[in-house]
């Protein structure tokens, strides 16, 4: 296994996390415990009073985790009433709670577009994916380290490059078909390997421009070996659930598009056939999915009973997060998340939070990052032979001086306490302070409009009348979007608008639908300035290599669109493009820690100098569950996002007050 990932590293991460969040708000780590309140408030600052108080409280607690230990292998009696052998399975480490029930969460605004986990586009439709499909090794919540799921055992032999794979036993597909080694040489050669649907699992698997070779050994052994030596290799195979070769491997035999649309929202979900703890039983379209469990799941409790215990996960499409949070105040809803809870949320939630009969869980801080970024594509649209962005906007885009001056513009600090209401920590660089590759180097700085303005005049604008122009006479204006929906990102782009306005410049703000967005970064590429999040790695940078890459999927503030083979070049990319990406190569290729960190630093470095992307924040990891949940117990490292959230032992979470059914 790869030493990034070692239980010392978690452990330096945990303490640091500790250390550092009560230093920024000058308070102790005890988990504090829910302020006092009056019955009845006497002034709106008496309120608001008390709501910083609950806020305070909530920034100061950090949840305290214990490693339960290794998973252990157990042998149970074969789901196969033919087979002559046993099963091998994990035992799960939690209480042995009770089965059945239905858990209920919630995503806003949007449902899943696909079932198809390998094509999805979406995080709603990978976090359903994550609950249908198993990987074959997971990074433990608790240490950091590998740990086999599908596996049974991974071995990296010496020269670092080949990589043995051994599934247990008696694994099975939802409908009885055995799962083997080739459906996990189905999922690497084929699915992956070729670029069928999501190609970013296909960007974290290259190294130096080459696919690792993928063998069959047995029926339970695999083997990987990639071009050079690859420390992250272990580690992206979390982001590559296995596919059933019986059920995909037709589709792959016809044009791409029918891959595309295969396991769309709408199919039929007694057609999937899935290897998690719960399978899609019905899907009502604006309203919720409700999951089921699948009976072969391959994971035990400590009485040997098969998991998960719950009947029914159930996940409810609302409007928005007001809604989410009314839903849950009113026990229609068990759990919300980071994405939830907002920072101005947050206080008054700590507040109910004893009388609610709810738990509120701060976690550190979060590696998702929220950035601003510009449209710097210089290429033409072949289907219209148009450039993509007006030559007059490439300039100002492409014009380094023109991206700093816009980040020196923005208060930060602001935008956390008055939308963040100081739940979450102000950003600079492209690993957020929760990474364990978090460059320390690289410091902070305030709102500096003269120093913007100083940066502008070097590249010939000029403010008259308080308008910007450039130095060929054209109005510094251009168009501003976010998804629609999403209250904190709404008030983060209109302070961003007042704050260039303070340069001269004229920002158009509109929020637009999300699949629509998406669209315009991933496909389309007609867009200007955007503001949006992703969702990071706190142990492994690598996994933005598909952001990094210049021909990489999501390398979105100058997308490389597939050519009729679904092959991406990058003929024209800048030299610290090029840069960044040979960082991600060496980095990759030793095993040496210190020089690991020694690229990801100069990455980062790059990123903060020329800034292709805009960091504004970071959120904190705050979860809220229903007191009925039992097992719940989230870790800084167990954070999946929408519709898992922080319930990375699902299969052992339980209601406590469920009765069989």
């Amino acid at each position: 296994m790869s030493n990034q990932s070692s239980l010392l590293s978690l452990l330096i991460f945990l303490i640091s996390a500790a250390l550092f969040l009560p230093s920024l708000f000058g308070c102790t780590t005890k988990i504090a415990e829910t302020p006092k309140q009056d019955t009845v408030l006497q002034s709106e600052t008496d309120a608001e009073k008390t709501a910083t108080e609950a806020q305070d409280a909530l920034t100061r607690s950090i949840y305290r985790v214990r490693d339960p230990g290794p998973f252990k292998l157990v042998t149970v009696k074969s789901l196969d009433p033919n087979s002559k052998t046993t099963d091998e399975c994990w035992q799960a480490r939690g209480e042995a709670g009770k089965f059945g029930g239905t858990l209920t969460v919630s995503i806003f605004g949007r449902d899943p577009k696909t079932y198809n986990y390998w094509d999805h586009q979406d995080a709603e439709s990978a976090g359903l994916g994550l609950l249908m499909f198993d990987r074959l090794v997971e990074i433990d919540p608790w240490t950091g380290k590998m740990n086999p799921r599908m596996a049974k055992s991974v071995t990296v032999e010496k020269d670092k490059k080949t990589f043995t794979v051994k599934l247990r036993r008696g694994l099975k597909w939802s409908d009885g078909h055995a799962l083997n080694a080739d459906d996990v040489e189905f999922t690497f050669a084929t699915i992956i390997k070729r670029g069928f649907g999501n190609s970013s699992m296909r960007d974290t698997l290259t190294v130096y421009g080459q696919f690792p070779e993928v063998k069959k050994i047995d029926d339970l052994t695999i083997q990987f070996v990639t071009p050079r030596p690859f420390a992250p290799f272990v580690s992206m195979l979390t982001n590559a659930p296995i596919a059933p070769k019986h059920v995909l491997e037709p589709i792959t035999k016809r044009p791409m598009e029918e891959f595309h649309a295969f396991w769309s929202i709408n199919c039929d979900p007694k057609t999937l056939v899935v290897s998690g703890p719960f399978k899609v039983g019905r899907y009502v379209p604006g309203q919720r999915i409700e999951l089921e469990r699948n009976a072969n799941y391959s994971m035990v409790d400590k009485n040997g009973a098969r998991l998960p215990y719950l009947s029914k996960f159930v996940i409810a499409v609302v409007p928005d997060q007001n809604t989410q949070i009314l839903k849950f105040y009113g026990k229609e809803l068990d759990f919300l998340d980071i994405r939830t809870v907002r920072g101005f949320d947050a206080a008054l939630m700590k507040q109910r939070e004893s009388t609610g009969d709810f738990t509120m869980f701060n976690l550190g801080p979060n590696d998702g990052t929220q950035f601003l970024m510009f449209n710097m594509n210089r290429r033409k649209d072949p289907k219209t032979n148009k450039y993509y962005v007006k030559p007059i906007k490439q300039e100002w885009f492409n014009d380094r001086n023109f991206r700093l001056a816009v980040s020196h513009a923005i208060s930060r600090k602001r935008l956390v306490d008055n939308i963040l209401r100081g739940v979450g920590l102000p950003l600079y660089t492209a690993e957020s302070p929760a990474s364990l590759y978090f460059n320390k180097a690289l410091k902070p700085y305030p709102q500096d409009l003269n120093y913007s303005r100083a940066l502008l005049q070097k590249s010939g604008f000029v403010l008259k009348d308080d308008v910007l122009y450039d130095k060929h006479g054209n109005r510094v204006e251009f168009s501003l979007t976010t998804n629609a929906g999403n209250s904190g990102r709404d008030a983060t782009c209109i302070m961003i608008v007042n704050d260039l306005k303070q340069l001269g410049m004229k920002v158009y703000y509109q929020p637009i639908d999300f699949n629509i967005m998406i669209d315009k970064t991933a496909h389309s590429c007609d867009w200007e300035a955007i503001m949006m999040a992703l969702t990071g790695d706190k142990v492994e940078p690598y996994n933005g290599a598909n952001i990094w890459k210049a021909d990489g999927r999501l390398h979105m503030f100058d997308q490389r669109l597939p050519d009729k083979n679904g092959t991406v070049r990058a003929p024209d990319a800048r030299d610290w493009e090029k840069e960044i990406e040979e960082c991600f190569n060496k980095a990759g290729t030793t095993f040496d820690e210190k020089l690991r960190h020694r690229y990801f630093d100069r990455y980062q470095e790059i990123v903060y100098e020329q800034q292709p992307l805009i960091y504004l924040y970071c959120l904190l990891d705050i979860s809220a569950a229903n007191n009925r949940i039992g097992n719940y117990r989230p870790t800084p490292l167990g954070i999946t996002y929408t519709p898992r959230g922080s319930f990375h032992n699902i299969e052992e979470i339980y209601i406590k007050k469920a009765v069989q059914n």
